[in-house]
């Protein structure tokens, strides 16, 4: 049978696992509904959730160490990616801008990921203990979804401004938001999605 830390450890894994996924497979562009999003709006929702999901079993203080060490593991990831595509590669390997394409980016959108994703999950920890302190340990659906809608909204903004803000002359401030608030509606119909499952973590979880 697994122990209350094993169950947090796989949470755990999932978060650095889905948190890689949204800076690797997800620079793909897709539509839904017509709307341009990321595919990593798939694992977005796993960050916020996993976050709610320890902090209310364990506490607000344990969640920020996790995120803060997940930020550092995400530093060092993109650190080491562009040394990687920085080295020369063997002569007979012919694949090296595919490569550079595939897993390199601008450092304008390595900013714009590393910068959103610190603040928004940073900020949701805070909140959500700030509104469990307020709700007790009753409504748990309120602290998750509150927490999680404003700091999806606060990811979205940060990273479309840092990434895209006057990238061209169309990148205005009013183009940006018609690809925000779009696409931040997706992230609350996922928020919203996935309460039973901060439910049955948390009850997991405490079991």
């Amino acid at each position: 049978m697994l122990t209350r830390t094993s169950k947090r450890d796989i949470i755990y894994a999932l978060y650095i696992t889905f948190m890689v996924l949204v800076n690797t497979i997800g620079s793909k562009i897709i539509s839904l509904a017509g709307v341009r999003v990321s595919v990593g709006i798939f694992f977005m929702p796993v960050l916020f959730v996993a976050t709610d999901i320890v902090g209310e079993v364990y506490g607000e203080k344990e969640v920020k160490t996790f995120v803060n060490i997940s930020l550092a593991m995400l530093v060092i990831m993109v650190a080491m990616t562009r040394l990687c595509i920085a080295i020369a590669p063997n002569e007979n390997w012919p694949y090296q801008n595919e490569y550079s394409i595939i897993f390199g980016s601008s450092l304008r959108m390595t900013c714009a990921s590393i910068v959103s994703f610190a603040v928004s999950q940073k900020l949701d920890v805070v909140l959500f203990a700030f509104i469990r302190r307020i709700t007790g340990e009753k409504h748990l659906w309120i602290r998750n979804n509150v927490a999680t809608i404003i700091c999806q909204f606060l990811d979205t903004v940060l990273f479309e401004f840092i990434a895209f803000w006057h990238l061209t002359p169309t990148y205005t401030f009013s183009f940006l938001f018609t690809l925000i608030i779009p696409y931040w509606l997706f992230k609350v119909l996922f928020a919203l999605l996935d309460t039973p499952i901060c439910y049955l973590g948390v009850r997991w979880l405490k079991g």
